[in-house]
């Protein structure tokens, strides 16, 4: 058991709800292939059909859809449906958001 303090740390720079909604995202983004759909949608000012999306990263159509869905989910993506086709865009801030708070300092 230790009975002394080598330093103090600071405060968490999040609270726990917001730990635990931003760990819900970065788990969503933990997978390569929804990684690759994420950077893809982000680096368009549009979107882009699930077709597009499942040919670009080597996977079949439903599996596209899936990871698409789990992103939806964790509110980084927004689905449009056009017809038999879903078009998929990055939720505007979404990756902002993701961004300040993996730079964001301790509190102290």
């Amino acid at each position: 058991m230790r009975t002394t303090v080598c330093c103090t740390p600071g405060e968490p720079a999040l609270e726990r709800a917001e730990a635990e909604a931003i760990a819900a995202r970065l788990k969503a983004v933990a997978d390569p292939s929804r990684l690759l759909m994420l950077s893809m949608l982000a680096a368009t000012d549009g979107d882009i059909c699930v077709c597009d999306l499942a040919d670009a990263i080597d996977v079949s159509q439903p599996t596209a859809s899936h990871h698409a869905k789990v992103l939806v989910a964790a509110g980084l993506l927004e689905r449009e449906q056009r017809g038999r086709w879903a078009y998929y865009r990055v939720v505007p801030g979404a990756l902002d958001d993701l961004s300040a708070v993996l730079r964001a300092p301790a509190r102290v």
